[in-house]
């Protein structure tokens, strides 16, 4: 087990990748010396960067699947760092806007290609008691690369002069790339994609070292071994890079899927995307000082760090579906106070701050479940020959929303104040009846029994009914 953390960790900082992007163009956007040279002190021209960025995440979708299935969960990450790292290094050294778009778009293909190889990875080889808490980890480490951004950021603004104040934290985001290329070699591949290609002497080895404490004949080892026979299609369409009829060719992949991109909607339409437009959203609430707004965007990171770090550990004891369905609850009484303050503070610089801070109070929330849920849930309800290319398709829907968000959102800040926020309100409580009514309790559950949940006329209610445990006399 203690050697097992540490390969999980190196999986773990994809993620951390991801976060650099996140906040560190929120952050440089609002740098006099970055506006100057890409013109992004334009609500519209500040939106198109941040959102072609997705577009190449709309691009790598189609093929991250399908090179996590092909290639394998560690070759999947090896491929896909390489991708980022390039499209780090040219954004970083960007002279012209053609510069930044081209680095924007290979940094996009690359990073929607870490996720169905590395998440694929960490449910795939976390000890099954612990499931939970470790892939809803792997979201927090989002955080790692969010706070060291941000803070950079930070302390760049005003000590340092020049261009240097946003080259350094872009170059950033390379980091976690160059510490996963490095330790990819020394990790394990997934024993369930050695099962998938026959090579089941290796998997049992494998799970031995790393689940069975050493011994060949644990138990736990000998069930997973068994479950993963039969439930892994040995010509699953993971085997051939095009074929995604396994997504939807049955009622339980149709109702799969469904909940893979729901989700991913109510993961994304929640708020305005903060980690990009903190500044302009504290700029509309008053506060004109570009240090104070990356102040603001820097302490995002924080605050929902600390919530994911608290979250992860309740996942496993109070469900899947409650901890959801009580967070975006939460999160839709903030966007009210929200949309409330917005509609006041013309004049009343308070109400603003008010309103700001209550934004806080959503992160927290969200990152409470959402966070490490929105890696957790997908890679739990996804069948083994759909995991890889079903997270694919996860991420290019959670792509497409999340364009239309981030380029919609800065212009709508603008131009509708409080408006624009209800929309928020109202897609928060649509989530809510949503998971209410059709999404699946995966707590407790190992991977194999919830291909049989799926497999029940009602799954829902067949994931909510109590199970029975046998007990064999000796263990009595």
């Amino acid at each position: 087990m203690l050697l097992l953390y540490p390969i999980l960790l190196i999986a773990c900082m994809n993620s951390a990748a991801n976060g650099f992007d996140g906040n560190t163009f929120g952050g440089v956007s609002a740098i006099p010396d970055f506006q100057a040279r890409f013109g992004t002190n334009v609500a519209a021209s500040d939106g198109f960067l941040a959102a072609i960025y997705i577009l190449g995440n709309v691009i790598g979708s189609f093929v991250a699947g399908p090179a996590a299935d092909f290639l394998g969960r560690k070759r999947g990450m090896i491929l896909a760092n390489i991708i980022v790292l390039i499209g780090t290094i040219v954004q970083a050294a960007a002279m012209q806007r053609r510069d930044m778009i081209a680095g924007r778009v290979v940094l996009g293909i690359g990073s929607v290609m870490l996720g169905p190889s590395a998440t694929s990875y960490v449910v795939e080889m976390s000890y099954p008691a612990y499931r939970g808490t470790i892939v809803g980890l792997y979201n927090g480490c989002y955080f790692i690369g969010a706070i060291v951004s941000t803070w950079l950021e930070y302390g760049l603004v005003d000590d340092t002069t020049g261009e240097i104040n946003w080259r350094i934290p872009m170059a950033m985001q390379g980091i976690p790339c160059i510490i996963v290329l490095v330790g990819v070699w020394f990790i394990p591949e997934s024993p369930r994609w050695l099962v998938a290609r026959g090579k089941e002497e290796q998997a049992h080895a494998i799970l031995t070292k790393y689940h069975g404490e050493g011994d060949p004949d644990n138990e736990l080892v000998q069930l997973e071994m068994e479950e993963m026979r039969e439930a892994i299609n040995k010509s699953g369409s993971d085997t051939r890079w095009w074929d995604y009829r396994e997504l939807f060719n049955t009622r339980a992949a149709r109702h799969r899927m469904f909940l893979v991109l729901a989700i991913g909607f109510f993961g994304q339409i929640d708020l305005p995307p903060t980690s990009y437009y903190m500044p302009l959203m504290a700029q509309t609430a008053g506060i004109v000082s570009t240090k104070q707004q990356l102040l603001m965007n820097a302490l995002q990171s924080p605050v929902m760090t600390i919530g994911t770090l608290l979250g992860v550990h309740t996942i496993d004891r109070y469900g899947r579906r409650p901890m959801l369905m009580g967070s975006s609850t939460i999160c839709s009484v903030c966007v009210l106070i929200i949309i409330i303050c917005s509609l006041k503070q013309e004049g009343h610089p308070a109400v603003g701050l008010a309103g700001i801070s209550f934004v806080y109070v959503f992160l927290f929330a969200f990152a409470f479940v959402w966070t490490p849920m929105q890696a957790l849930y997908p890679s739990e309800v996804l069948a083994y020959n759909a995991r890889a290319k079903g997270l694919g398709m996860s991420g290019l829907w959670i792509n497409i929303v999340s364009f239309i968000n981030t380029y919609a959102a800065p212009v709508g800040i603008t131009n509708s104040a409080w408006r624009f926020y209800f929309l928020y309100f109202v897609i928060d409580v649509v989530g809510i009846i949503t998971i209410y009514f059709t999404f699946i309790e995966t707590k407790d559950r190992s991977l194999e029994e919830i291909d049989q949940i799926f497999a029940d006329p009602h799954p829902v209610r067949a994931s909510l009914r109590k199970q029975k445990v046998a007990v064999a006399a000796d263990q009595l």
